[in-house]
């Protein structure tokens, strides 16, 4: 492992990485909290399943 090439080509991307215009970020965030928002219904679709079945689960 090469340190200072890591460290270099670290910089190097940095460099080219330009911030977010308030479009793009919203369109992120939004996409972003659907992501979490389908994870914790799938979640609570389990649990619920879970609880309302007997004899499956804890």
């Amino acid at each position: 492992m090469d340190v200072p090439y890591d460290l270099n080509s670290y910089i190097r991307v940095l460099k080219l990485a330009s911030t977010p215009g308030t479009g793009e970020f919203l369109q992120v965030s939004k996409i972003a909290g659907a992501g979490i928002l389908l994870i914790g219904f799938i979640g609570f679709l389990m649990f619920a399943l879970m609880s309302l079945l007997p004899g499956v689960g804890a």
